[in-house]
């Protein structure tokens, strides 16, 4: 790419597409195109049209999406699905029609079934059983990247899809509702370090395996996917390793300085019993992840609850 290729970054509020912004930035971009969702609704057909016809952008990274955890996923399944494969649908076709030079669609590790073999290979997309609890979000997110790979195979549209592992670091969201297990945990042990509680409550078992990668390292591999991958394949993001709920509720616990115990809620989901991202695709390309997990969450938790 480029320095002053015309870069659109939809969702660059959130924490990938925010994340992504900052690393163009540092490395000297000088035409990074953005919108906010009242500014522009990726859901909107006509307002997509004329977003595109108006600024000509040559780089698409659509990390626009709704996202949330394992509540939020099953309480608005009409809007994950609904939303998502509208947002996908409008940008994706424009970039066709607008002749953009590249593409990167960014999905999600719950687009492989329920129970495929661990770790994930990107061939084992579509060979099984969805989890039930995110099934509409996974579904939009696979009809993201089959319209990818359709644009490809038809029109000849160098669009690429890249499946991250789960993700933590600056801007996410932590409440308590529509949050991923990592920020929820940070912000449940912080509050209860600051109330003096003597327990911490942690949905599900503690038993399943879980990976997370900083967005920091996921925005290093899109920009390595974006210069060196033209493949109509997905390509997993991942760090390689796992860990438990329970180990990485000790980890936290172990960060924030919370002296309490841990209490299990076993009436709560568990989700998808593993989530490993089989890496190697992407690390025979040439990119592995540099932040450990210990110091990415050390530094999440100084600059989201401002800690000493």
């Amino acid at each position: 790419m480029d320095l002053n290729s015309k870069i659109y970054v939809a969702g660059h509020r959130g924490m990938v597409g925010s994340a992504i912004v900052r690393l163009l930035e540092k490395k000297g971009y000088k035409h990074i195109i953005t919108r906010t969702s009242k500014e522009l609704d990726l859901r909107n057909q006509l307002e997509v049209q004329q977003f595109f016809q108006a600024e000509k952008p040559e780089i698409v990274i659509l990390a626009a999406a709704k996202v949330g955890g394992i509540h939020a996923n099953n309480v608005y399944r009409a809007e994950f699905i609904y939303d998502n494969l509208m947002m996908e649908a409008n940008v994706i076709h424009q970039a066709y029609v607008s002749k953009v030079e590249k593409l990167l669609f960014l999905g999600s590790s719950c687009i492989y079934p329920k129970l495929a073999p661990q770790p994930l290979k990107e061939e084992y997309l579509l060979t099984g059983v969805l989890e039930a609890t995110n099934e509409p979000y996974a579904i939009a997110k696979i009809a993201g990247i089959k319209m990818c790979e359709a644009y490809k195979d038809q029109y000849g549209c160098n669009f690429i899809s890249a499946m991250p592992t789960n993700l933590y670091g600056p801007n996410d969201n932590y409440d308590l509702n529509n949050s991923h297990v990592l920020p929820a945990l940070l912000r449940k042990f912080h509050e209860a370090k600051l109330s003096g509680a003597t327990e911490v409550e942690v949905w599900g078992s503690g038993s399943p395996l879980r990976e997370f990668l900083h967005v920091d390292d996921l925005a290093a591999a899109c920009y390595f996917l974006l210069e060196q991958y033209t493949g109509k394949e997905i390509v997993n993001i991942g760090s390689g390793v796992d860990l438990t709920i329970k180990e990485l509720a000790t980890l936290i616990k172990e960060v924030v300085g919370f002296k309490g115990e841990l209490k299990f809620d076993a009436t709560k989901p568990d989700g998808t019993p593993r989530k490993l991202m089989d890496v190697s695709k992407l690390k025979n390309l040439g990119w592995e992840y540099s932040i450990n997990l210990k110091d990415g969450i050390t530094s999440v938790y100084k600059d989201a609850f401002k800690t000493q």
